[in-house]
């Protein structure tokens, strides 16, 4: 295996590979009116949605991570999914008020 060390630090790349870089990523924090536990509630029926919680449907995304920093609060991680998250947030949960980081 190659030794990648260093190369995300000082932004060199070898000819053909790419690094994963911070900047990549978009960060959302968003804080809804409702407490996340009860926002789980949409996914009761969880064979239909694939998934039983905010975070799992977040999650699905392809790269995207959904981490609670309280009980009405979370960051929202997405290399290229984030728009489409963004979207369907805010027009299927209760959003008090959400930072674009």
């Amino acid at each position: 295996m190659p030794n990648r060390t260093g190369q995300v630090a000082d932004g060199k790349e070898k000819k053909g590979e790419q690094t994963m870089n911070a900047a990549g990523y978009q960060t959302l924090i968003v804080k809804f009116s409702k407490p996340i536990a009860e926002l789980d509630g949409i996914f009761d029926d969880s064979e239909a949605w694939g998934v039983d919680t905010l975070k799992g449907w977040i999650e699905d995304y392809e790269s995207s991570r959904f981490t609670a920093i309280d009980s009405h609060t979370a960051v929202i991680t997405s290399e290229y999914n984030m728009e489409c998250v963004q979207t369907w947030l805010e027009r299927n949960t209760p959003i008090a008020e959400k930072t674009e980081c």
